[in-house]
């Protein structure tokens, strides 16, 4: 287009060929890279795709605007307007059978001579070509020509003859005649038909937005507007339309004319271009002057009807197909959300795709979907072995697959929850063999409590257990099984005592009598731990025979042996070059519980720093030996400097050392924090004797967390199993057990046998009844009846006459019988409620259904 900025044209036939329209016209074929051989002038449009120039017609100057003929036949036929008015039917196929030969070269032409802005062919009568023209005094600006008319020129006046070359007359190829003029007096900027009716032609005038129908030209529809620019339908939605003025589009319902439905953000700079996607629903892409970007408006979830007083909502976006500056776009016609775009300066084109958001989600049974344009992808999970452990480790489904096997709900033997979760987990094990010891000393040692305080000393932890110790007696031991009789400084106390049980090492009895827990370790071949704590109880002899049996032992370590022959060397003497050589190379040792063993050989009394900070060793272990060999003074600042590390960490050895206690509660938000775990922290919180625990309100939300989980799985059987565990655990949150009723407004069989129970409940007081809708009076009868007699459930009784019903709408609350309103919603779309506006059946998806039987 002479001094303009190019356009462009899909062919409507070939996807695979567009025109560009500038100076002259230029057909080009897009092509992937590499699927044909290059040919000179081949252009890159993307990565992907090139294109190759196959025809150049430059018979046409000064054109203002091109539209391509919508029919197959003939092939490559344009229709080209001018700048003096007429428009002139053109070709770039090789076609050259009669019809196309009649129609190429043939010429429209107005009476008067102005500049031809639009031109717009009509999809159905495809002769039928509508040209928008500036104003002209005393004649019409919309003239649409029929392309298949002939000249005649005995019927053509003085006038016609005068103004057209001889040329023009003896070629027979000028039609002077439109078959019908449309807006007189005015200027038309925009074209297009409206696809609800082909025999509707939408106009942009001076002032106004005009629908002309040709079977009554004499009269129009009308908006007065300044958005006359750029008229275009929504090829999905034949009613809605846009338009534009300066930097401002106009969304048009037909149906609603009065006004714009939307009306877009205002640009900085005027509009050049706006086109609605073919292939995408209720996208809108827009082109500003001197701008790289494309604006794109996303109408998906625009409210229906859109004459609706409601704005309706869109999504907002900005694409940058190029570098340079855009001087004209267009949509593909079937490529979903594909467009081709050039640039001003140089006539670069780009065939650039728009990509959708990727809209995400993720059911809670840990499936990943994604909707992206008209694709819905599903992710499947990868057998492969990282990605099996990359799941495993994922706390949801660890949680998931624990639910099923009833984690949790043994409240027997507590200490087998770990195995019901996998007993892979050591620190779950050392949870709730923790919890195993507490509860079951808890049962036993209901008498022993503090004075003034009613809670029971071991719920509270051994934190607490070591503050209350009192009347410790120091005690001297010496070796048993080794010739040294160096003597050992120990403490006891009843306290400590109970702490050693809670740690697992002794059972209830007045002696310290560790070989019940030693054969325990040996049978689950901890020999090193085994021998560790045998040797703490200062039996050397012990120690040194389960190192042996260990090294013998199938899948025994033979080092065993070697650390048996150092054991039994052991002296006291400082000196010695035994002490000596084991204090260097302890820490050489891989298991901690050998490291510890030298490290308790060769410290000094009270300072046993090497094995109470070995991170390495179980918790219960250490406060274990914290409790045999510190003070009064020292067992309570390293117990408090332990809970405190163990807190901070989040680490469930320490509910041995908080109990079920606000500590606790410190320490389980912290495991939560780091893990996600609230299955674990709800059961072990449930287990809390002290009522304070359990109104916290951090372990209301792990419960209630937890219960949700639950049902988003669909557990509703596992749901109503932890209530019930949580109401038997705690009383005081057993809620008043609920029964809704909501009917809908459409025809429901209302099994009266199913309620009978729950409204026998009801009366007896044991269930609480929330009635949401008013029931008929039959069925209420029989509801409220107490007699034991067999009730009748023939169909006429279960069928609830649905006219009956009483419903209302949920934005104004007016209502009234389902019938009724049905009838009334038939012939209105009001309430019926006088000087309310609300249109409650629009309101529902399904507010247009009416049910086959209503009675």
């Amino acid at each position: 287009m002479s001094g303009s900025k190019p356009d462009i044209l899909w062919s409507p036939h070939h996807p695979d060929r567009y025109v560009i329209c500038d100076s002259e016209l230029g057909l080009y074929s897009i092509a992937p890279v590499g699927s044909t051989e290059t040919k000179p002038g081949t252009l890159p449009l993307s990565e992907e795709t090139a294109a190759t120039l196959l025809a150049i017609n430059s018979d046409t100057p000064y054109m203002k605007c091109v539209a391509w003929y919508p029919k197959h036949e003939p092939e490559c036929l344009l229709a080209v307007g001018q700048a003096n008015g007429r428009v002139v039917l053109t070709s770039l196929g090789q076609n050259h059978n009669s019809t196309c030969k009649e129609l190429v070269g043939k010429e429209f032409v107005p009476k008067h001579a102005r500049q031809c802005n639009t031109l717009a062919w009509n999809p159905v009568d495809s002769n039928l070509l509508a040209a928008g023209l500036d104003k002209h005094r005393a004649d019409f600006s919309v003239l649409i020509w029929d392309i298949s008319s002939k000249f005649a020129p005995e019927t053509t006046v003085a006038a016609e003859k005068i103004r057209l070359t001889s040329v023009d007359l003896d070629s027979s190829t000028v039609v002077t005649k439109p078959l019908y003029e449309l807006g007189q007096n005015d200027a038309c900027l925009s074209l297009c038909w409206l696809l609800r009716d082909t025999k509707l032609l939408l106009a942009g005038m001076h002032r106004n937005l005009a629908i002309f129908d040709l079977r009554n030209t004499s009269q129009k529809t009308f908006v007065n507007t300044k958005a006359i620019q750029g008229v275009t339908v929504d090829p999905h939605f034949p009613d809605r339309v846009a338009s534009f003025y300066e930097g401002q589009v106009a969304i048009w319902d037909l149906r609603k004319f009065e006004k714009p439905v939307l009306t877009l953000t205002e640009q900085p700079k005027p509009l050049t271009k706006v086109a609605w996607c073919p292939t995408r629903t209720g996208l809108l892409a827009t082109l500003t002057r001197d701008s790289n970007i494309i604006r794109l408006y996303d109408m998906q979830h625009t409210p229906t009807p859109i004459g609706d007083e409601t704005e309706p909502t869109i999504i907002e976006r900005s694409v940058q197909p190029c570098e340079s500056q855009i001087g004209s776009f267009a949509w593909h016609p079937s490529s979903q959300n594909r467009m081709v775009v050039v640039s001003t300066a140089n006539r670069v084109m780009t065939d650039f795709t728009v990509f959708e958001r990727i809209s995400l989600a993720w059911s809670s049974t840990a499936s990943l979907m994604w909707a992206c344009g008209r694709h819905l992808y599903n992710c499947v999970e990868d057998l492969a072995e990282g990605a099996r452990v990359a799941a495993e480790k994922d706390v949801a489904t660890k949680m998931r697959e624990r639910a099923q096997s009833r984690y949790g709900h043994d409240i027997v033997q507590v200490w087998r929850n770990h195995l019901l979760a996998g007993g892979n987990d050591p620190q779950l094990k050392s949870l709730w063999y923790d919890l195993s010891y507490i509860l079951s000393q808890c049962a036993e040692d209901m008498e022993l409590k503090l004075q003034g305080n009613k809670q029971s000393v071991v719920c509270s932890g051994i934190k607490n257990l070591v503050k209350t110790s009192s009347g410790t007696t120091e005690s001297r031991r010496c070796w048993s099984g080794s010739d040294r009789q160096t003597d050992v400084t120990r403490f006891h106390s009843d306290e400590r005592c109970l702490a050693l049980r809670l740690c697992g090492w002794i059972s209830r009895g007045p002696d310290i009598d560790v070989e019940t827990f030693l054969r325990s370790l040996e049978l689950a071949h901890e020999w090193e731990r085994a021998a560790a704590i045998a040797l703490f109880n200062l039996d050397i002899r012990r120690a040194i025979q389960i190192l042996n049996k260990g090294a013998v032992a199938e899948k025994g370590d033979l080092n065993l042996n070697v650390v048996a022959m150092a054991l039994s060397g052991y002296t006291d003497e400082k000196s010695s070059l035994w002490r000596e050589m084991c204090s260097s190379l302890r820490l050489q040792l891989k298991n901690p519980y050998l490291c510890i063993m030298f490290a308790f050989l060769t410290s000094e009394p009270g300072a046993y720093d090497g094995v109470l900070y070995e991170s390495k060793v179980a918790v219960r272990d250490r406060v274990a030996f914290a409790c045999m060999f510190l003070n009064d003074a020292q067992l309570p600042r390293y117990i408090d400097k332990l809970t405190n590390e163990m807190k901070e960490a989040g680490n469930l050895e320490g509910i041995l050392l908080t109990g079920l206690t606000k500590d606790g509660v410190d320490l389980m938000e912290s495991y939560v924090d780091r893990t996600g775990d609230v299955q674990t922290a709800s059961f072990c919180m449930l287990k809390g004797l002290p009522a304070d625990v359990l109104k916290d309100p951090r372990v209301q939300c792990w419960i209630e967390n937890y219960r949700n989980l639950l049902d988003a799985w669909m557990f509703w059987h596992k749901r109503a199993e932890f209530d019930i565990l949580r109401g038997k655990l705690d009383p005081s949150s057993k809620p008043l057990a609920q029964v809704m009723m909501a009917l809908l407004r459409f025809h429901i069989i209302l099994e009266l046998k199913f309620f009978f129970f729950f409204f026998n409940s009801v009366l007896s007081g044991k269930v609480a009844i929330k009635i949401v809708v008013l029931m008929p009076e039959r069925a209420q009868q029989i509801l409220l009846s107490q007699s034991d007699e067999k009730m009748d459930l023939t169909r006429e009784n279960k069928l609830a006459q649905f006219n009956n019903w009483f419903t209302w709408c949920h934005n104004c609350r007016h209502g009234g019988h389902a019938g009724h309103m049905l009838s009334w919603f038939r012939d209105h779309t009001e309430c019926p409620v006088s000087a309310c506006a609300c249109k409650c059946m629009q309101l529902d998806t399904t507010g247009n259904l009416v049910p086959a039987d209503s009675s």
